[in-house]
């Protein structure tokens, strides 16, 4: 038996490009949401989860209404967050990015992380679908998890909006990462979020 985790980051939302910290789903947002809900209603979901900020709940609330038979719950596990700080090990093309963020925040962010793993990387009994309606760098710190990468490597990895990265792991063996960003429910107009945009 196999326990699964889709890690799906928000659709758009509206104004983000203005650094609105939260807020509805754009028009393109609420499309990447429809046709992801679209990709998501075969599978026998057991538990959808997402972070409290509006963008991600929108999202869920869009994956719910194809399976009824699911209640999307909010976890402060899945909030928004900068899960490190500099280490001995970040290459220096980061530190900008940490001037903007506080030890406090950080504190907050790996903090937040060890709990979401134990939480959710915990094995459950049985054949478990569990999807997590998140953000990027919360998606991110999984993916460096279960790939037992260094710790600054979360910066490494991005994820689209409504991209869909699985994770699983059988009895008896470690998580493995399935698929990453996986973009096939989005039409090419509709693949945003990414700092370095696809050459596709």
């Amino acid at each position: 038996m196999t326990h699964y985790i889709y890690l799906v980051r928000h659709g758009e939302h509206q104004d983000a490009e203005h650094g609105l910290a939260d807020g509805p789903l754009s028009p393109r947002g609420q499309r990447q949401a429809a046709l992801l809900a679209d990709r998501l209603s075969g599978l026998p979901l057991d538990a959808v989860w997402h972070s409290p900020l509006e963008r991600a709940a929108q999202t869920a609330r869009a994956v719910a209404d194809r399976l009824p038979s699911v209640s999307p719950e909010s976890s402060a596990l899945l909030f928004d967050c900068v899960p490190t700080g500099m280490t001995p090990e970040t290459p220096a093309a980061y530190e900008p990015f940490f001037g903007a963020v506080t030890e406090a925040e950080i504190d907050a962010g790996r903090a937040q992380m060890a709990d979401a793993t134990a939480e959710f990387l915990a094995r459950k009994a049985g054949e478990v679908h569990e999807l997590l309606i998140t953000h990027n760098f919360v998606i991110s710190w999984f993916v460096r998890e279960v790939l037992q990468a260094p710790e600054w490597r979360w910066m490494t990895i991005n994820q689209a909006n409504c991209g869909l990265t699985v994770i699983a792991q059988k009895k008896g063996r470690p998580w493995t990462l399935l698929s990453h960003n996986d973009l096939a429910h989005l039409p090419v107009e509709l693949r945003t979020g990414l700092v370095d945009p696809l050459p596709v």
